[in-house]
């Protein structure tokens, strides 16, 4: 299953908000430097699913695919 991701890194807080069935906004405390915010944001979405997640489309943007096995 593939979902769509909007990503605020930096932020005071980390929460996931869940938009539709296949699209999440998440805010996350690392900053976007060194893969930080996406290895943290893979971490928080294997928490959220209990699944295998890899990120598909989008590692230098804030708008990502990824894939949830």
């Amino acid at each position: 299953m593939k979902i769509k991701i909007k990503v605020h890194p930096n932020s005071s807080q980390e929460k996931i908000k869940e938009l539709s069935n296949k699209e999440l906004e998440i805010w996350i405390k690392k900053k976007p430097v060194n893969n930080k915010a996406n290895a943290r944001l893979i971490k928080l979405l294997k928490d959220y699913f209990k699944k295998e997640v890899k990120i598909v489309s989008g590692l230098s943007s804030k708008n990502k695919i990824a894939e949830i096995e």
